[in-house]
Order: structure tokens, then C-alpha cells, then sequence
């Protein structure tokens, strides 16, 4: 079940509809989430930072690994 923002999963995966249009239409989309399920349905790139360093930079990633 998605929670993004603490909305509901029907609400948060219209948002996700509505920023994957943009971003095809050119527009870069940044978004920072712990949503596992929207990350790897959206296959999307993944940026992993920890600590203020890069430590993950998938081009069409997915969730993984534990948030410490």
C-alpha cells in the first residue's frame, strides 16, 4: 500500500501519474520518498544519499536496502 505524504494510495498514485506526465513532457521531477512500492513500480532514477554522500546512482532503479 502506497503512502505518499500520508495520503491515500489512490491519491498518492495520481500524483505519481501526474509527475511522471511532466517529467515525460522534459520537465526533471525530484522527489524524495521511502515509498518502496512507488520507487520500484516507477523504475525511475535512484539517487541514495547518505550522510550528505552519494552512495547509489541508478539510472532505472529500484528500492533497496534499509533506511538506517
Amino acid at each position: 500500500m502506497s503512502q505518499l505524504g500520508n495520503l491515500d494510495p489512490e491519491t498518492a498514485w495520481d500524483i505519481m501519474n501526474l509527475l511522471n506526465e511532466i517529467n515525460a513532457r522534459g520537465t526533471t521531477v525530484v522527489m524524495a520518498t521511502h515509498a518502496r512500492d512507488i520507487v520500484d513500480k516507477m523504475k525511475k532514477r535512484v539517487i541514495q544519499i547518505d550522510k550528505g554522500v552519494i552512495i547509489r546512482n541508478d539510472k532505472r532503479g529500484g528500492y533497496s536496502g534499509e533506511i538506517q
